[in-house]
């Protein structure tokens, strides 16, 4: 494996003023991502419960630049090998991907 580019940030937690603790990942001093508040009454709060309730290990980051939303999101979640195919037909609502091998990439030493 080649590193093409390398980029050093910063992982913090913090308490919102509601007392939510969140993850926030700081890329530059201008550049973050928090994690979505899972206490807010929002449309992507209550749907951040939901998918915490179904997939614990599941996150949601907002990008911010310049203290601005930018509009797009940082999604991952850890999960097991017995997890995943439940949490991949879940997004995308069909088991089509389910017709296809399991095949994975060599890591080189």
């Amino acid at each position: 494996m080649k590193t093409l580019q390398e980029k050093t940030f910063r992982w913090k937690l913090v308490e919102t003023k509601t007392g939510a603790v969140l993850h926030l990942i700081e890329v530059d001093e201008d550049h973050f991502f928090i994690e979505q508040n899972y206490k807010k009454p929002s449309k992507y709060g209550v749907a951040y419960r939901n998918l915490k309730e179904k997939f614990p290990d599941f996150y949601m980051f907002w990008e911010i630049k310049n203290n601005r939303y930018t509009g797009r999101l940082l999604v991952g979640v850890f999960l097991s090998k017995r997890e995943i195919d439940g949490f991949i037909t879940s997004v995308l609502q069909s088991e089509e991907y389910k017709k296809h091998e399991d095949v994975r990439d060599e890591i080189p030493e």
